[in-house]
């Protein structure tokens, strides 16, 4: 039995989009760019504020992979492309 990859999606673009506005208040943004099931790894876009700020590794890190990891515990990764 394989797993449905697009509910796996789902949950990550609502653990996403409810941690969007706090990193928007930073002035910057993220996007849910893709998810590949194979490497269990989720790609977003840092945007805004966040392109070329220091920070922005503790954001995706400890901010975001967090959120996604919490409701898709099977994903391992989140990168910024």
């Amino acid at each position: 039995m394989t797993k449905d990859v697009t509910s796996t999606e789902a949950r990550i673009r609502e653990a996403i989009e409810s941690i969007r506005e706090a990193i928007q208040q930073d002035g910057g943004d993220v996007e849910f760019v893709s998810y590949d099931d194979l490497s269990k790894t989720v790609y977003v876009s840092l945007q805004g504020a966040c392109v070329g700020c220091p920070a922005s590794v503790m954001t995706l890190k400890m901010g975001i992979e967090r959120a996604v990891k919490k409701v898709a515990p099977d994903v391992e990764y989140v990168e910024a492309v």
